[in-house]
């Protein structure tokens, strides 16, 4: 047997402030969109914003149903549709965001794991890093410098 040790970097920012204009812009993009998220079931709204290589930025809202897992999260709806509108154009970052109706999210939301597979999908294919910006509706931020580092043993198409 061997054990090993998995380690990996990330920042942790006190506030949307201390982002870089860029990485603020694209937060607030994510803040936007939360309001347009579908959420009756939950009362947990949130909002995705993805930036791409060309310069474009696609917003994404999580979209609920009855049918619970029929669901779609902001993050797949922002990377699916980045996908469908801009084929073969590279994904930089992506800040998520999210709100409740039940009590204030100040702590910083990470994805659920089928997003995090979504993104990791995503980055495998572009065959560069996804910066990954997370916060809740208010206070500190996490920057990660690559989806992977969500999900490091991330299942992808050598698997098949």
């Amino acid at each position: 047997m061997q054990k090993r040790k998995l380690v990996f970097d990330y920042n942790l920012f006190d506030s949307i402030e201390e982002l870089s204009s860029v990485q603020q812009k694209l937060m607030h993009s994510a803040i936007a969109a939360r309001k347009d998220a579908y959420a009756p079931y939950s009362k947990f709204h949130v909002g995705a914003a993805v930036l791409l290589k060309n310069g474009k930025t696609v917003i994404g809202s999580n979209q609920e149903n009855a049918s619970y897992p029929a669901g779609v999260c902001a993050e797949r709806v922002a990377i699916l549709y980045a996908g469908a509108k801009y084929p073969g154009v590279a994904i930089v970052a992506i800040a998520i965001t999210a709100t409740s109706k039940n009590h204030k999210v100040d702590a910083p939301v990470t994805s659920c794991g089928i997003c995090r597979q979504s993104m990791a999908e995503y980055e495998q294919k572009q065959k560069t890093p996804i910066e990954i910006l997370m916060m809740g509706e208010i206070g500190q931020v996490i920057q990660c410098n690559s989806v992977l580092d969500l999900i490091p043993f991330a299942f992808d198409s050598a698997f098949l």
